[in-house]
Protein backbone atom coordinates (compact mmCIF):
# COMPACT_ATOMS: atom_id res chain seq x y z
CA UNK A 1 0.00 0.00 0.00
CA UNK A 2 1.10 3.41 -0.77
CA UNK A 3 2.05 5.80 1.86
CA UNK A 4 -0.63 7.93 3.16
CA UNK A 5 -0.49 11.89 2.33
CA UNK A 6 0.31 13.63 5.14
CA UNK A 7 -2.36 16.43 4.54
CA UNK A 8 -5.29 13.83 3.51
CA UNK A 9 -3.86 10.74 6.08
CA UNK A 10 -7.83 9.66 5.67
CA UNK A 11 -8.59 10.39 2.40
CA UNK A 12 -8.09 9.57 -1.08
CA UNK A 13 -4.54 10.40 -2.20
CA UNK A 14 -4.02 12.92 -4.69
CA UNK A 15 -2.12 11.92 -7.96
CA UNK A 16 -0.22 15.35 -7.30
CA UNK A 17 1.36 16.08 -4.17
CA UNK A 18 -0.14 19.16 -3.38
CA UNK A 19 1.34 22.94 -3.27
CA UNK A 20 1.71 23.62 0.41
CA UNK A 21 3.00 27.48 0.10
CA UNK A 22 2.22 28.03 4.37
CA UNK A 23 5.05 30.00 6.09
CA UNK A 24 4.19 28.80 9.77
CA UNK A 25 1.18 26.84 10.90
CA UNK A 26 -0.90 26.75 13.96
CA UNK A 27 -0.03 24.76 16.36
CA UNK A 28 -2.76 22.44 17.60
CA UNK A 29 -1.16 21.91 21.39
CA UNK A 30 2.20 22.12 23.51
CA UNK A 31 2.48 18.78 23.89
CA UNK A 32 2.11 18.39 19.87
CA UNK A 33 4.60 20.95 18.88
CA UNK A 34 6.91 19.14 21.49
CA UNK A 35 6.87 15.92 19.82
CA UNK A 36 7.70 17.94 16.81
CA UNK A 37 10.64 19.76 17.67
CA UNK A 38 11.85 17.09 19.83
CA UNK A 39 11.57 14.76 16.73
CA UNK A 40 9.59 12.54 18.46
CA UNK A 41 6.87 12.84 15.39
CA UNK A 42 6.97 14.25 11.99
CA UNK A 43 5.14 17.44 11.90
CA UNK A 44 5.81 21.07 10.28
CA UNK A 45 6.19 24.18 12.17
CA UNK A 46 7.96 26.83 9.88
CA UNK A 47 8.96 26.84 6.39
CA UNK A 48 12.62 27.04 6.78
CA UNK A 49 12.35 23.91 8.62
CA UNK A 50 10.67 21.84 6.36
CA UNK A 51 7.69 22.11 3.94
CA UNK A 52 5.43 19.35 3.04
CA UNK A 53 5.83 19.63 -1.10
CA UNK A 54 10.08 19.75 -0.81
CA UNK A 55 9.87 16.74 1.71
CA UNK A 56 7.86 14.71 -0.63
CA UNK A 57 10.17 15.53 -2.84
CA UNK A 58 13.46 15.14 -1.38
CA UNK A 59 12.11 11.16 -0.33
CA UNK A 60 11.49 10.87 -4.37
CA UNK A 61 15.12 11.68 -5.26
CA UNK A 62 16.50 9.75 -2.20
CA UNK A 63 15.24 6.50 -3.50
CA UNK A 64 16.08 7.39 -7.17
CA UNK A 65 19.62 7.45 -5.57
CA UNK A 66 18.89 4.59 -3.16
CA UNK A 67 20.28 7.00 -0.69
CA UNK A 68 18.62 6.97 3.44
CA UNK A 69 17.47 10.79 2.43
CA UNK A 70 17.83 13.50 0.94
CA UNK A 71 17.97 17.56 1.58
CA UNK A 72 16.96 19.76 -1.11
CA UNK A 73 17.45 23.61 -1.35
CA UNK A 74 17.41 26.55 -3.40
CA UNK A 75 20.38 25.98 -6.18
CA UNK A 76 22.69 23.46 -7.10
CA UNK A 77 25.66 25.58 -5.96
CA UNK A 78 23.79 25.85 -2.72
CA UNK A 79 23.78 22.09 -2.08
CA UNK A 80 27.60 22.38 -2.78
CA UNK A 81 28.36 25.20 -0.38
CA UNK A 82 26.13 23.61 2.12
CA UNK A 83 28.07 20.45 1.92
CA UNK A 84 31.41 22.62 2.45
CA UNK A 85 29.74 23.93 5.82
CA UNK A 86 28.72 21.71 7.13
CA UNK A 87 31.85 18.99 6.76
CA UNK A 88 34.50 21.35 6.32
CA UNK A 89 36.86 23.64 8.80
CA UNK A 90 40.02 25.67 9.80
CA UNK A 91 42.68 23.38 9.18
CA UNK A 92 41.13 21.15 6.43
CA UNK A 93 42.06 20.33 3.09
CA UNK A 94 39.24 19.53 0.39
CA UNK A 95 40.69 17.64 -2.50
CA UNK A 96 39.06 18.30 -6.20
CA UNK A 97 39.54 18.96 -9.89
CA UNK A 98 39.74 21.55 -12.01
CA UNK A 99 37.17 19.49 -14.24
CA UNK A 100 33.91 20.95 -12.38
CA UNK A 101 31.79 23.84 -12.73
CA UNK A 102 32.98 26.87 -12.67
CA UNK A 103 31.37 28.70 -10.22
CA UNK A 104 33.10 26.08 -7.64
CA UNK A 105 35.58 28.08 -8.00
CA UNK A 106 34.32 31.23 -5.78
CA UNK A 107 33.34 29.12 -3.30
CA UNK A 108 37.18 27.98 -3.01
CA UNK A 109 37.66 31.71 -2.07
CA UNK A 110 35.34 31.83 0.36
CA UNK A 111 36.69 28.40 1.98
CA UNK A 112 39.93 29.79 1.84
CA UNK A 113 39.06 32.83 3.49
CA UNK A 114 38.12 30.23 6.23
CA UNK A 115 41.56 28.83 6.76
CA UNK A 116 40.61 25.51 4.58
CA UNK A 117 43.20 24.61 1.98
CA UNK A 118 42.07 23.49 -1.39
CA UNK A 119 43.99 20.81 -3.81
CA UNK A 120 43.28 21.20 -7.69
CA UNK A 121 43.69 18.29 -10.12
CA UNK A 122 43.23 17.16 -13.28
CA UNK A 123 40.77 14.89 -13.67
CA UNK A 124 42.13 13.17 -16.41
CA UNK A 125 45.22 12.12 -14.32
CA UNK A 126 43.83 9.98 -11.38
CA UNK A 127 47.36 8.64 -10.84
CA UNK A 128 47.96 12.03 -9.02
CA UNK A 129 45.41 11.84 -6.48
CA UNK A 130 47.13 9.13 -4.00
CA UNK A 131 50.46 11.45 -3.93
CA UNK A 132 48.41 15.02 -3.47
CA UNK A 133 45.89 12.89 -0.55
CA UNK A 134 47.68 14.58 2.96
CA UNK A 135 46.56 13.55 6.47
CA UNK A 136 44.02 16.63 6.83
CA UNK A 137 42.45 15.99 3.91
CA UNK A 138 38.77 15.76 5.00
CA UNK A 139 36.79 15.53 1.45
CA UNK A 140 37.19 14.46 -2.13
CA UNK A 141 34.99 16.41 -4.11
CA UNK A 142 34.35 15.58 -7.83
CA UNK A 143 31.69 15.58 -10.73
CA UNK A 144 31.31 12.47 -13.15
CA UNK A 145 31.54 13.05 -15.42
CA UNK A 146 33.05 16.22 -15.54
CA UNK A 147 31.86 19.92 -16.35
CA UNK A 148 32.09 20.88 -19.37
CA UNK A 149 34.83 18.12 -20.86
CA UNK A 150 32.95 15.05 -19.77
CA UNK A 151 35.76 13.11 -17.89
CA UNK A 152 35.08 10.75 -16.21
CA UNK A 153 35.87 9.49 -12.69
CA UNK A 154 36.57 6.02 -11.39
CA UNK A 155 34.67 6.66 -8.21
CA UNK A 156 35.53 3.18 -6.78
CA UNK A 157 39.22 4.30 -6.54
CA UNK A 158 38.25 7.69 -5.29
CA UNK A 159 36.81 5.94 -2.15
CA UNK A 160 40.08 3.74 -1.63
CA UNK A 161 41.97 7.04 -2.01
CA UNK A 162 39.59 8.68 0.54
CA UNK A 163 39.14 6.00 2.85
CA UNK A 164 43.49 6.15 3.20
CA UNK A 165 42.59 8.97 5.35
CA UNK A 166 38.89 8.80 6.60
CA UNK A 167 37.68 11.48 3.94
CA UNK A 168 34.58 12.05 2.47
CA UNK A 169 33.75 11.26 -0.68
CA UNK A 170 30.94 13.38 -2.08
CA UNK A 171 30.31 12.77 -6.42
CA UNK A 172 28.25 15.38 -8.13
CA UNK A 173 25.92 13.48 -10.22
CA UNK A 174 24.17 16.28 -12.35
CA UNK A 175 25.34 15.01 -15.88
CA UNK A 176 24.78 11.66 -15.27
CA UNK A 177 21.58 11.64 -13.72
CA UNK A 178 20.75 8.62 -11.54
CA UNK A 179 19.08 7.05 -14.53
CA UNK A 180 22.76 6.77 -15.75
CA UNK A 181 24.66 6.36 -12.92
CA UNK A 182 24.09 5.68 -9.06
CA UNK A 183 27.20 7.04 -6.64
CA UNK A 184 25.92 5.95 -3.74
CA UNK A 185 26.52 1.80 -4.99
CA UNK A 186 30.36 3.22 -5.33
CA UNK A 187 30.46 3.98 -1.90
CA UNK A 188 30.07 7.51 -1.69
CA UNK A 189 29.15 9.65 0.97
CA UNK A 190 26.77 11.99 -0.52
CA UNK A 191 25.48 12.55 -4.47
CA UNK A 192 24.98 16.26 -5.51
CA UNK A 193 23.15 17.50 -7.95
CA UNK A 194 22.07 20.98 -9.93
CA UNK A 195 18.39 20.05 -9.64
CA UNK A 196 17.95 23.01 -12.24
CA UNK A 197 19.28 20.63 -15.09
CA UNK A 198 18.07 17.19 -15.73
CA UNK A 199 16.43 16.03 -12.65
CA UNK A 200 13.97 18.99 -13.61
CA UNK A 201 14.38 19.27 -17.21
CA UNK A 202 12.42 21.84 -18.43
CA UNK A 203 14.33 25.16 -17.91
CA UNK A 204 11.83 26.50 -15.28
CA UNK A 205 12.96 25.59 -11.73
CA UNK A 206 16.03 26.06 -9.49
CA UNK A 207 16.85 23.85 -6.99
CA UNK A 208 20.04 21.43 -5.74
CA UNK A 209 19.38 18.00 -4.24
CA UNK A 210 21.89 16.42 -1.81
CA UNK A 211 21.60 12.53 -1.56
CA UNK A 212 22.88 10.97 1.63
CA UNK A 213 23.81 7.49 2.58
CA UNK A 214 22.83 7.65 6.61
CA UNK A 215 20.43 9.58 8.30
CA UNK A 216 23.42 10.48 10.40
CA UNK A 217 24.08 13.18 7.52
CA UNK A 218 20.48 14.20 6.70
CA UNK A 219 20.09 15.47 10.04
CA UNK A 220 23.53 17.31 9.59
CA UNK A 221 22.97 18.94 6.25
CA UNK A 222 19.30 19.50 7.87
CA UNK A 223 20.58 21.58 10.37
CA UNK A 224 22.68 23.96 8.13
CA UNK A 225 20.25 24.33 5.71
CA UNK A 226 17.85 25.55 8.45
CA UNK A 227 20.40 27.68 9.46
CA UNK A 228 21.34 29.74 6.59
CA UNK A 229 18.07 29.39 5.52
CA UNK A 230 18.20 27.79 1.73
CA UNK A 231 14.74 25.77 1.78
CA UNK A 232 13.68 25.75 -1.19
CA UNK A 233 9.88 27.12 -1.80
CA UNK A 234 7.21 24.55 -2.64
CA UNK A 235 6.59 26.11 -6.51
CA UNK A 236 9.85 25.02 -8.04
CA UNK A 237 9.51 21.51 -5.77
CA UNK A 238 6.16 20.56 -7.05
CA UNK A 239 8.10 21.25 -10.72
CA UNK A 240 10.79 19.48 -9.85
CA UNK A 241 8.40 16.55 -9.01
CA UNK A 242 6.90 16.92 -11.92
CA UNK A 243 9.84 16.54 -13.67
CA UNK A 244 11.28 13.44 -12.16
CA UNK A 245 7.81 11.74 -13.62
CA UNK A 246 9.68 11.75 -16.56
CA UNK A 247 13.54 11.43 -16.00
CA UNK A 248 13.83 8.24 -17.66
CA UNK A 249 12.20 8.98 -20.28
CA UNK A 250 14.30 11.73 -21.42
CA UNK A 251 17.42 10.40 -19.78
CA UNK A 252 17.31 7.85 -22.20
CA UNK A 253 16.19 9.87 -25.64
CA UNK A 254 19.44 12.39 -24.37
CA UNK A 255 21.32 9.18 -24.16
CA UNK A 256 20.91 8.30 -27.42
CA UNK A 257 21.28 11.54 -29.38
CA UNK A 258 24.36 12.78 -27.82
CA UNK A 259 25.76 9.53 -29.00
CA UNK A 260 24.55 9.47 -32.21
CA UNK A 261 25.57 13.72 -32.63
CA UNK A 262 29.25 12.32 -31.10
CA UNK A 263 29.15 9.63 -33.81
CA UNK A 264 28.64 12.13 -36.25
CA UNK A 265 31.07 14.47 -35.16
CA UNK A 266 33.78 11.79 -34.75
CA UNK A 267 36.63 11.94 -37.99
CA UNK A 268 34.38 15.24 -39.02
CA UNK A 269 37.14 17.45 -40.81
CA UNK A 270 36.36 20.48 -38.56
CA UNK A 271 36.13 18.76 -35.88
CA UNK A 272 39.84 17.69 -34.13
CA UNK A 273 38.89 16.43 -30.73
CA UNK A 274 35.61 14.77 -29.43
CA UNK A 275 34.54 14.04 -25.74
CA UNK A 276 32.05 11.88 -25.16
CA UNK A 277 32.51 8.53 -22.99
CA UNK A 278 30.45 6.63 -25.13
CA UNK A 279 33.24 6.74 -28.12
CA UNK A 280 35.11 3.34 -27.27
CA UNK A 281 38.37 5.46 -27.42
CA UNK A 282 37.93 7.84 -24.98
CA UNK A 283 39.98 8.00 -22.73
CA UNK A 284 36.68 7.85 -19.97
CA UNK A 285 35.07 4.82 -21.95
CA UNK A 286 37.00 1.94 -19.69
CA UNK A 287 35.62 3.69 -16.34
CA UNK A 288 32.13 4.73 -17.71
CA UNK A 289 31.20 1.48 -18.91
CA UNK A 290 32.47 0.51 -15.25
CA UNK A 291 30.19 2.56 -13.57
CA UNK A 292 27.33 3.91 -16.02
CA UNK A 293 24.21 2.31 -17.16
CA UNK A 294 22.00 2.84 -19.92
CA UNK A 295 24.20 4.27 -22.05
CA UNK A 296 26.59 7.47 -21.27
CA UNK A 297 24.58 10.74 -21.01
CA UNK A 298 23.61 13.54 -22.67
CA UNK A 299 26.76 15.77 -22.71
CA UNK A 300 29.32 16.05 -24.71
CA UNK A 301 32.10 18.32 -26.01
CA UNK A 302 33.99 18.93 -29.13
CA UNK A 303 36.34 21.31 -30.16
CA UNK A 304 35.35 22.97 -34.06
CA UNK A 305 38.19 24.42 -36.36
CA UNK A 306 41.04 25.96 -34.78
CA UNK A 307 40.17 29.44 -33.48
CA UNK A 308 37.13 30.53 -31.51
CA UNK A 309 36.14 32.56 -34.22
CA UNK A 310 35.37 28.84 -36.23
CA UNK A 311 33.24 28.13 -32.63
CA UNK A 312 31.32 31.04 -33.08
CA UNK A 313 30.38 30.55 -36.79
CA UNK A 314 29.74 27.52 -35.89
CA UNK A 315 27.13 28.44 -33.31
CA UNK A 316 25.43 31.25 -34.89
CA UNK A 317 24.58 29.20 -37.98
CA UNK A 318 22.76 26.57 -35.91
CA UNK A 319 19.09 26.89 -36.42
CA UNK A 320 17.14 24.54 -34.22
CA UNK A 321 20.15 23.93 -31.39
CA UNK A 322 20.09 26.55 -29.10
CA UNK A 323 22.55 28.81 -27.93
CA UNK A 324 22.58 28.68 -24.12
CA UNK A 325 23.55 27.79 -20.96
CA UNK A 326 22.30 25.33 -18.76
CA UNK A 327 21.60 21.80 -19.94
CA UNK A 328 19.89 18.62 -19.20
CA UNK A 329 16.75 19.73 -20.82
CA UNK A 330 14.20 19.36 -23.11
CA UNK A 331 16.24 20.99 -25.90
CA UNK A 332 18.96 20.84 -27.18
CA UNK A 333 21.35 23.57 -26.05
CA UNK A 334 25.66 24.43 -26.68
CA UNK A 335 27.74 26.90 -25.29
CA UNK A 336 31.23 27.93 -25.29
CA UNK A 337 32.67 27.36 -21.93
CA UNK A 338 35.42 29.74 -22.10
CA UNK A 339 32.94 32.78 -22.34
CA UNK A 340 30.11 31.38 -20.22
CA UNK A 341 30.38 28.36 -17.41
CA UNK A 342 33.91 28.94 -16.97
CA UNK A 343 33.62 32.91 -17.08
CA UNK A 344 34.26 32.63 -12.77
CA UNK A 345 37.52 31.44 -13.40
CA UNK A 346 41.01 33.74 -14.00
CA UNK A 347 41.88 33.30 -17.88
CA UNK A 348 44.87 31.84 -17.06
CA UNK A 349 43.15 28.88 -15.60
CA UNK A 350 40.35 28.57 -17.81
CA UNK A 351 42.38 26.39 -20.32
CA UNK A 352 44.96 24.51 -17.50
CA UNK A 353 42.96 21.06 -17.97
CA UNK A 354 42.02 20.43 -21.91
CA UNK A 355 39.47 23.77 -22.17
CA UNK A 356 40.23 25.80 -25.49
CA UNK A 357 38.89 28.59 -27.07
CA UNK A 358 37.26 26.94 -29.61
CA UNK A 359 35.81 24.23 -27.48
CA UNK A 360 31.68 23.96 -27.59
CA UNK A 361 29.98 21.96 -24.76
CA UNK A 362 26.42 20.36 -26.31
CA UNK A 363 23.77 19.43 -23.82
CA UNK A 364 21.69 16.58 -26.10
CA UNK A 365 18.09 17.46 -25.80
CA UNK A 366 14.40 15.26 -26.91
CA UNK A 367 14.58 16.69 -30.27
CA UNK A 368 14.21 13.76 -33.39
CA UNK A 369 17.71 12.67 -33.82
CA UNK A 370 18.38 13.33 -37.37
CA UNK A 371 17.15 16.72 -36.82
CA UNK A 372 19.94 17.31 -34.94
CA UNK A 373 22.49 15.88 -37.21
CA UNK A 374 21.46 17.98 -40.26
CA UNK A 375 21.71 20.74 -38.46
CA UNK A 376 25.35 20.47 -37.43
CA UNK A 377 25.95 19.25 -40.67
CA UNK A 378 25.02 22.68 -42.37
CA UNK A 379 26.71 24.79 -39.44
CA UNK A 380 30.20 22.72 -40.36
CA UNK A 381 29.36 23.52 -43.81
Amino acid sequence: MRNKDPLTPYGNIPMVTPIVSAVNYEYVSFEILRKITEGEIDGYTYHRDDNPTVRAVEKKVAAMEGGADCVICTSGMAAITMTFLTYLKTGDNLLTFHDIYGANYKVSLILEKFGIDVTWLNAAEPEKVPENIKKNTKMIFCETPSNPLVKVIDIEFLRKQADKVGAMLVVDNTFATPYHQLPLEWDADLVIHSATKGLGGHNDLMAGAIVCSTQEQYDELWFTRQAIGTTLDPFPASLLERGLKTLDMRAAKMAHNAQAIANFLKGHRKIPRIYYPGLPDSPGHKAACKQMKNGFGGMLAFDVGNTQKDAKKFVEKLNIIFHAVSLGCTETLVCLPVLTTMLYLPEERRTTFGVKANTVRLSAGIEETQKLIDDLKQALE
